[in-house]
């Protein structure tokens, strides 16, 4: 089997978190990318054969990776990067998810019986294993991960019907009228054959999660002119291959908005969480940064995530994850704040420097009170700042922030200088 991740995405609903990265390097949970959860999945399915297709502003991504990911020498292993380019056959970059893989055909190798086909951009555990067994015991062509998912979340997804063998019968691409939506219901039996309880979910949405077997891959692209696996390649395929659902039921999240990236880090601070990263035997996998522990002093800690290298003074914090050397100054307040850290520690010579030309450090200053907020790589936040949306402000986009559904976003490298109210 060899396993290709689609890691071009540019993440447009993510910005200004993807201003300059793409969607897959966005850091996550104080200490990994998104990128990271997918390739985790693939180490410990036993899949180590891995092409990365990468497009959109990935210098980032492809750093992360070389630092992150190396096999030893004594296997054929490996994780290699497909950055799109030109050729003297092909001067277009990746059209869509379907074209992207159709110009790295060449790097399937013709003892490769699989392909498996994932997003790099999606937060979830799961053993690949379990998966193409379903796949190979119904002698499919083509195989889609599915996810149960209510009713209000469906125009959101592709979603699909099966017969009660799992095989798909109808696919629709993010459906919007009610009539759509309803015709694609899956009624409970379907879900009680699967030993899934429905829970009040009534449709069935893909997970950007596909297995091909090799020659059926190769004869749809080769074939076609289609861009993309959900709008074109799923729907033709279905009128002549053998197309199944294998359902998952464990946590499952696309980070596809500001919200549901925000709501995600949130969940995470719950005293059970929906999503374990804490799990002794499958942990994710991320760069190896050999960092000093959290240096906590005076501070007031309600659930909420330290990550290695922070140092807070006297503040208080409450359901809020505080990156990688991030530093916290003398009575700050943080409640339900994403802070994603810093790339470096920042000298006690480079603070000063910077103070005398009213520069804040890299994190938070004295004195500030943040709530509802994210803060990317290496913001400098002043002292007695004060982010809290006090204007309650649903959209907005200036120079150093962006609010996003209600949400404050201060970009990397941004700087929010003293006595700023936001």
């Amino acid at each position: 089997m060899i396993t290709l991740v689609l890691a071009g995405g540019q993440g447009s609903r993510l910005f200004p978190l993807t201003k300059m990265r793409s969607k897959p390097a966005v850091p996550i949970g104080g200490r990994f990318r998104l990128i990271d959860f997918p390739i985790s999945n693939c180490i410990h399915s036993d899949l180590r054969k891995i092409f990365v297709l990468t497009q959109f502003s990935s210098v980032s991504l492809h750093r992360h990776i070389s630092l992150s990911y190396h096999f030893d020498s004594f296997t054929k292993d490996f994780i290699t990067i497909l950055s799109a380019q030109q050729t003297l056959k092909n001067r277009n970059w990746y059209q869509g998810t379907a074209d992207a893989v159709r110009q790295n055909l060449s790097f399937l190798r013709k003892g490769d019986d699989l392909v498996l086909i994932l997003s790099g951009d999606h937060l979830y555990r799961m053993d690949y294993r379990k998966f193409i067994d379903f796949h190979s015991e119904r002698k499919a062509d083509i195989t889609i991960g599915v996810y149960p998912v209510p009713y209000d979340q469906a125009p959101e997804f592709g979603v699909m019907k099966v017969n009660p063998q799992g095989r798909i019968v109808d696919f629709k691409e993010k459906p919007k009228e009610p009539s759509l939506l309803d015709a694609m219901k899956v009624p409970e039996s379907t879900f009680a054959g699967f030993n899934i309880p429905s829970e009040g979910r009534t449709h069935l949405a893909s997970m950007g999660v596909y297995i091909f077997q090799r020659e059926v891959l190769v004869d749809l692209l080769r074939k076609t002119d289609f861009q993309d696996f959900g709008r074109e390649v799923i729907p033709n395929a279905m009128q002549s291959k053998n197309v199944y659902a294998y359902f998952f039921n464990g946590y499952w999240q696309d980070i596809g908005t500001i919200r549901s990236f925000f709501d995600a880090h949130i969940d995470l601070t719950q005293s059970v969480p929906k999503f374990n990263l804490y799990d002794e035997d499958k942990p994710f996998f991320s760069r190896a940064r050999f960092l000093p522990g959290s240096k906590i002093i005076g501070t007031d800690v309600h659930n909420s995530i330290l990550c290695e290298g922070s140092i807070i003074n006297h503040s208080k914090i409450d359901q809020s994850i505080i990156g990688i050397r991030a530093r916290i100054g003398d009575g700050s307040r943080l409640e339900r704040v994403v802070m994603m850290g810093a790339d470096f520690f920042e000298s006690l010579e480079n603070i000063d420097c910077c103070r005398e030309q009213n520069v804040p450090a890299i994190g938070i200053g004295e004195g500030c009170e943040i709530r509802d907020c994210i803060l990317d790589r290496n913001a400098r936040i002043g002292n007695n700042v004060k982010l809290i949306n006090s204007r309650r402000v649903v959209d907005e986009t200036a120079e150093n922030y962006s609010i996003v559904d209600g949400i404050i976003v201060i970009p990397k490298n941004a700087v929010i200088p003293d006595n700023t109210v936001i």
